[in-house]
């Protein structure tokens, strides 16, 4: 496995960046590259589908996952856990295919020690007004909710300069084709 680190990508930005967006239009341009589904033990949305969006399960099904090994990174990211499970990787690199990890900073540091050559990529938006007016659009998340993923954000921006590149989000064509030159360079 190890062989294939250079098909590694990792994605992380803030909630409200755009990751999930950028990528689903990068992998319907460029379906030769594939996204690592991540498991979770928040509920799922309007709209999400198991084994699309994430793999869905409560805390102790996800605690026991990590206890058996099958959970390769994981993190608690404003009360829930996400992890990227240890199948999802291994099934793509052994056959060569790229795979991009969209997940959060904690997690992007224990994949760069597990897998030093792994390219990884923050996206931010354009400012963090605009990250304020993302979360508040989606309409999926109370006040609370939203203060304590601004709180998440001003962290997780701290720490992109860990990070190979940077890429903004300020119009998404763009962001999916500067993304793309990366995974390709």
């Amino acid at each position: 496995m190890m062989n294939n680190e250079k098909h590694l990508i990792v994605l992380s930005g803030p909630s409200g960046s755009g990751k999930d967006t950028v990528t689903a239009k990068l992998v319907e341009n460029y379906p030769e590259i594939e996204v690592s589904v991540s498991a979770t033990s928040r509920a799922a949305r309007d709209g999400e589908a198991e084994g699309v969006n994430y793999y869905y399960m409560d805390g102790d099904t996800f605690k026991a996952k990590i206890t058996d090994g099958d959970i390769l990174e994981y993190t608690n990211y404003c009360g829930n856990y996400y992890g990227t499970l240890k199948s999802e990787i291994d099934k793509r690199l052994t056959k060569g295919i790229d795979v991009i990890l969209v997940i959060e900073v904690e997690g992007a540091a224990n994949i760069r020690r597990l897998y030093p050559n792994a390219k990884l990529v923050f996206i931010t938006p354009p400012s963090f007004e605009e990250l304020e007016t993302r979360l508040r659009g989606r309409g999926t998340d109370d006040e609370d909710a939203i203060n304590k993923r601004l709180e998440c954000a001003k962290r997780e921006m701290a720490l992109k300069e860990q990070y190979d590149y940077e890429l903004i989000n300020s119009e998404i064509d763009k962001c999916v084709e500067d993304f793309y030159s990366i995974i390709k360079s």
